[in-house]
């Protein structure tokens, strides 16, 4: 009796059939994810679910499944009875966060500043100079990418990859919390100024000067952050730790 061998290298059609939805499932929280960090879907909007189904063009279950894995991520709260939102931080949360990121932005120059090759150094002064190309013509979307870059640099000269996944993570939460252009003239001009005081500590080897550098640089101080939290709605922020 002659069996049928199965080609392991093909899918039932049942299979494939049911990967389609995680699939979906997968790109739509990608999306979203995307449109959250980004400030598109600021903290405390709604994401409706009969809503979503008909802007992604799909059933609610691949709807749902991304609703899942975002709220497994901390980035919805799903609520009975209120249905699903944006999570919303409070205001020492943001503070502790922007503390926090601070604090580790010293860290990464200071091991910069010790691990630093010539390659790298030439890299930074390379991030500089097209920092300094988008202030001269006034570009701040182009400076927006660009200051990126140049912290990515940073990264990269410190070796340390683990840190800088955590500071990414950490900078495109703050990034949901900027509802305006991050970058005015003005800013585009003490930014650059910062940057450079922050190459000349990192090829000085001087980690006060790197640390004096990088806190003038973040606003998590008193003034810098009471001027960050201006631009913000109040409805952005949660009531407690929940959000």
């Amino acid at each position: 009796m002659l069996t049928q061998t199965r080609d392991p290298s093909r899918l039932d059609e049942p299979v494939l059939e049911a990967l389609v939805p995680t699939r979906r499932a997968a790109e739509i929280r990608a999306t979203l994810q995307a449109q959250i960090e980004s400030g598109q879907r600021p903290p405390g909007s709604l994401l409706d679910e009969k809503a979503l189904t008909q802007e992604f063009g799909v059933s609610r279950t691949p709807v749902r499944e991304a609703l899942q894995q975002l709220a497994a991520n901390g980035l919805v709260r799903m609520q009975h009875r209120q249905g699903v939102r944006v999570s919303r931080l409070t205001v020492n949360q943001v503070r502790g966060m922007l503390e926090f990121f601070c604090e580790m932005e010293v860290v990464m120059a200071s091991l910069a500043a010790r691990r630093l090759s010539a390659e790298l150094s030439e890299k930074l002064h390379a991030a500089l100079a097209a920092c300094e190309r988008c202030l001269k013509a006034g570009d701040v979307d182009g400076y927006e990418q660009a200051n990126v870059r140049f912290h990515e640099v940073v990264y990269t000269a410190a070796h340390n990859e683990y840190m800088a996944d955590v500071l990414r993570t950490t900078r495109r939460m703050i990034k949901r919390y900027r509802v305006k252009p991050r970058f005015t003239q003005r800013q585009m001009e003490a930014s650059f100024a910062d940057h450079q005081a922050i190459v000349l500590a990192i090829e000085s080897g001087d980690e006060s000067a790197i640390a004096a550098a990088i806190r003038k640089h973040v606003p998590f101080g008193n003034s810098g952050f009471a001027e960050f939290l201006a631009l913000v709605p109040p409805e952005y922020f949660g009531d407690d730790a929940q959000g």
